[in-house]
């Protein structure tokens, strides 16, 4: 009697749903790796937008009027919208400044905030 060597179907099968599995599992990192790269480049550009209003306002070295403005802004090839808020503080010779950045389609990415003293 012959004996053969080698693997069952059973066998095969089990072997192809693990190395299924494992496929899958890193076909699911690599996407939320690539989703997150998304993101990170998304709020930096967001962050530089607001970061050159604020910059555009203390070289005005004037002290800013409470209330709301809105500004464009472009970086990396993509568009943002911002709203910067001055409100007072207790203090009447600093204002609070948010700069908050929406992209082109009005989802929050991003929101700043400093405090900018009078200046003399």
């Amino acid at each position: 009697m012959s004996r053969q060597h080698g693997f069952t179907l059973i066998e095969v099968l089990v072997a192809l749903v693990i190395v299924a599995i494992a496929l899958g599992a890193g076909i699911k990192a690599a996407g939320a790796l690539t989703q997150n790269a998304e993101r990170l480049t998304q709020v930096s550009a967001a962050q530089w937008c607001a970061e050159n209003q604020l910059t555009e306002l203390r070289l005005t070295q004037q002290f800013p009027d409470i209330g709301e403005s809105a500004f464009g802004c472009e970086q990396l090839g993509r568009s943002y919208a911002g709203k910067l808020r001055v409100s007072p503080t207790p203090n009447p010779l600093f204002r609070r400044i948010d700069a908050d950045i929406t992209d082109d389609q009005g989802q929050p990415v991003l929101t700043l905030t400093t405090i900018m003293g009078k200046f003399s």
